[in-house]
């Protein structure tokens, strides 16, 4: 059963008009773009101005503008990467998309620009230096390097990457690197080992197959501890 909001719980999620898009109806009164305008003005101002915010918002919105529906998103991001002037692009690549994120390395090398990879496991410290017990490995017992997203950072920070493109990472580890990177941040690939890395078919599925999303009660619990080491490898 749906708990029913408040109006200050109100936000883009329970509105039924959308008229930020083209501004043909009127606003809600909990709509943003009515109760904070000076937040509106202000980023508009930003995106208008010349630096790094105004280039990036512009670049984005002259690509939508020619291409909408025509690119795929790595072409996009390779064009944008272009239109930015981006001569070092980096890739923060799950270990468990290597074959991906080098296709796409050489995707970037094609279109002239020079990347760098730096793989997730970069470091390699085990799970249990940073307090993970053995028992929430994903195999016990044997050395599990734990993901290291700010290093990935930090390599492509020193390496002067002027835009960094994520390739897997997982959820929280995306937040960290993200965090720590002088450079913008694009996602190429958000990690979904479940759904072919297409997590939007959850939401489309939610209400048929998937209904387990809506309902508490029925969300996967968490895997049982393995009794032994697994010999397969995993990201």
């Amino acid at each position: 059963m749906t708990r029913k909001l408040s109006k200050a719980e109100l936000s883009c999620s329970e509105c039924g008009v959308r008229n930020c898009r083209n501004r043909e109806a009127s606003f809600p009164a909990f709509c943003l773009s009515q109760t904070d305008p000076q937040g509106a003005a202000e980023t508009r101002e930003l995106y208008a101005g010349d630096g790094p915010e105004g280039k990036l918002a512009r670049t984005a919105a002259a690509i939508e503008g020619e291409f909408y529906g025509r690119l795929t998103r790595v072409e996009e991001t390779i064009l944008f990467a272009r239109r930015m002037g981006v001569k070092k692009l980096g890739i923060a690549a799950c270990l468990g998309l290597s074959d991906e994120s080098a296709l796409f390395a050489k995707i970037v090398w094609t279109a002239g620009i020079t990347p760098r990879t730096v793989i997730c496991k970069v470091g390699a410290i085990d799970k249990s230096e940073i307090g993970i017990p053995e028992r929430l490995k994903v195999s016990p017992g044997r050395n599990e390097s734990c993901c290291n997203p700010v290093l990935q950072a930090k390599a492509l920070n020193d390496w002067g990457a002027e835009l960094n493109v994520m390739v897997g990472l997982c959820v929280g580890h995306d937040a960290l690197f993200s965090g720590h990177s002088r450079a913008p941040v694009v996602t190429l690939i958000a990690k979904d080992r479940v759904l072919a890395h297409n997590p939007a078919a959850a939401l489309y599925a939610s209400n048929f197959y998937y209904r387990r999303v809506l309902d508490a009660a029925s969300f996967p619990s968490p895997r049982p501890s393995p009794k032994k080491a697994s010999p397969a490898d995993h990201d």
